[in-house]
């Protein structure tokens, strides 16, 4: 019982219908039951008709449930699925904005290749960096360029699909619910 009660990050999965106002019923149920939602991504399935949202926040397993639960009654949800227990793939994109001038530039650059990264942007005194991978190689970038000077970091929140067979995908569009 005391393993349940302790609060461990959740990831969440979340199909909507692309109706107006879904993304703040969403949010304002997490909000009310006094979760911060550490990251959010919303975007348009293969169905322009639905939304996958991936939720990552921190709670007890029961709350957690309790909470998908709610949100499955919502009007405008398709399914819920909590993904932190199944087997699965989640990946975030980073840029990272890096101070860099002639004299260092390369050995930058030789960084970005080694985390098979890419320079998207070049400046005079800066280099724009994108990279897609999980927490740990994000942050073990952002900490070896750190010492050249890090201007700026934009993170797009984190992504999760099921592996294998898992596939979390619309009924109403004529597809099934497969589950491996």
């Amino acid at each position: 019982m005391a393993a349940e009660a302790t609060a461990r990050r959740h990831i969440i999965s979340v199909l909507v219908e692309n109706q107006f106002g879904v993304l703040a019923r969403i949010a304002s149920l997490f909000t009310g039951k006094g979760f911060n939602i550490d990251s959010l991504t919303v975007a348009e399935t293969l169905d322009p008709g639905l939304s996958r949202m991936t939720v990552v926040t921190h709670g007890n397993v029961s709350v957690i449930e309790q909470t998908c639960k709610q949100l499955n009654k919502l009007v405008d949800v398709v399914r819920v699925t909590d993904l932190t227990d199944e087997p699965h793939v989640e990946r975030e994109m980073v840029l990272i904005k890096v101070s860099a001038d002639s004299a260092n530039r390369g050995e930058i650059i030789q960084i970005v290749e080694v985390f098979r990264s890419r320079v998207v942007d070049v400046a005079p005194r800066t280099l724009t960096v994108e990279m897609t991978g999980d927490e740990g190689k994000i942050t073990a970038l952002v900490s070896m360029l750190r010492p050249y000077g890090v201007v700026d970091v934009v993170r797009t929140g984190k992504v999760a699909i099921g592996r294998g067979n898992h596939a979390v995908v619309s009924e109403s569009a004529g597809d099934s619910v497969a589950a491996g």
